[in-house]
């Protein structure tokens, strides 16, 4: 059953001598605002942990796989969506080849989508499924140039001309798009953009939940610090050691930082992906437990400190976001130079000025 509630929430996290989020053109830095010196998460950071938690608890299961995942293709999943439906993505390339061409190609491990058959009169034909995407399969025969002779690579690219794409219709776009939100979980809660070139159109989806990027309560302070690995990659780097097989990098860390993030989600936009109160259960369970499955050396001790949601009696709401964001005050405790811990901070909520119609539940704190 889809959503028929406007929420609110604040979430608070904290780390301890590690990097919550490293930025890879300041050579993995921690993220800072340049001008006040807070600390900073990217929205898609903390997305990224929320499919992480959901990937390992469901194991990228059906309804709840996971669209955006490492090393994913994402053309894949809209073919298969098109596949499933029954929609014609268009035409496949049959060329006749001598049994010869056929014997050597078969040897070779060809792309998904491309294979060798037999015509009715038992002569030979290469296959390419109109599913296949050119630019893959140009890619395929480059990085396989030793392996194919002039002639192979002619036949290839002759049969790529001859596959037939079509462009879906409207209400194709449409069916793809509601299979895709019905089987993965973070497209039909953080949306996602389905246009794409090399597979089928799917549109776009708008999600239901959507995330500020967290910034931290105070300034942070980055150290930086010297590590030595007692082993070296190659043989060449230990001769030139003379065996001492030392290896010096960098690693840098915040302290200590507390961090807050808001986010909303529309109960509207949550009926048009198909987004559930048992999905909204396992996205809140997400947020409390996603750190807890998330360790790493870099990260160092990350913990959900405060999970704190508002919930409407009604799809519109009944109150501005800020104004009920306002009502929680996170600070410094007097006398604190220096936090390096959350007891450091002192969380206040003001319940008394809740608005009518609005519920706050401590999910965390």
């Amino acid at each position: 059953m889809s959503l028929n509630r406007r929420y609110d929430f604040v979430l608070l996290f904290d780390v301890v001598d590690g990097n919550p989020n490293g930025d890879p053109d300041a050579g993995n830095l921690p993220r800072t605002d340049p001008e006040s010196g807070n600390g900073l998460v990217t929205d898609v950071c903390l997305k990224r942990k929320v499919r992480n938690f959901v990937a390992l608890t469901h194991n990228y299961s059906r309804p709840n796989d996971i669209y955006v995942r490492e090393r994913a293709v994402l053309g894949h999943s809209h073919v298969e969506a098109f596949k499933t439906l029954n929609l014609k993505l268009g035409e496949a390339s049959q060329m006749p080849i001598s049994q010869e061409y056929a014997d050597s190609l078969s040897q070779l491990e060809l792309p998904p989508g491309v294979t060798i058959g037999e015509l009715e009169n038992e002569s030979s034909v290469l296959e390419i499924d109109a599913t296949v995407d050119r630019k893959e399969l140009k890619d395929w025969i480059k990085e396989n140039t030793n392996e194919l002779s002039k002639a192979h690579k002619k036949i290839l690219e002759d049969a790529l001309k001859q596959m037939k794409g079509r462009q879906p219709t409207k209400d194709e776009s449409d069916q793809g798009k509601a299979w895709l939100c019905k089987n993965f979980f973070d497209i039909r809660t953080f949306g996602a953009v389905l246009s794409l070139k090399s597979a089928p159109n799917c549109g776009q989806v708008r999600g239901p939940i959507q995330l500020t990027f967290a910034r931290s309560i105070d300034p942070i302070t980055t150290s930086e610090h010297s590590i030595t690995r007692m082993a070296v990659a190659t043989q060449a780097e230990a001769d030139k050691q003379q065996g001492d097989n030392r290896t010096m990098g960098r690693k840098f860390t915040v302290p200590y930082g507390l961090y807050r993030a808001h986010g909303f989600i529309s109960a509207h936009l949550a009926q048009q992906t198909g987004f559930s109160e048992a999905d909204l259960a396992l996205f809140w369970l997400a947020l409390m437990q996603m750190f807890e499955h998330d360790r790493s050396a870099a990260r160092g001790l990350m913990s959900a400190r405060g999970l704190y949601v508002f919930e409407h009696d009604s799809a519109l709401g009944n109150a501005p976001a800020h104004a009920l964001f306002d009502l929680i005050d996170v600070k410094r405790k007097a006398g604190v130079e220096a936090a390096r811990q959350f007891a450091h901070y002192e969380v206040a909520v003001d319940e008394t000025k809740l608005p009518k119609g609005v519920t706050l539940h401590r999910k965390i704190g």
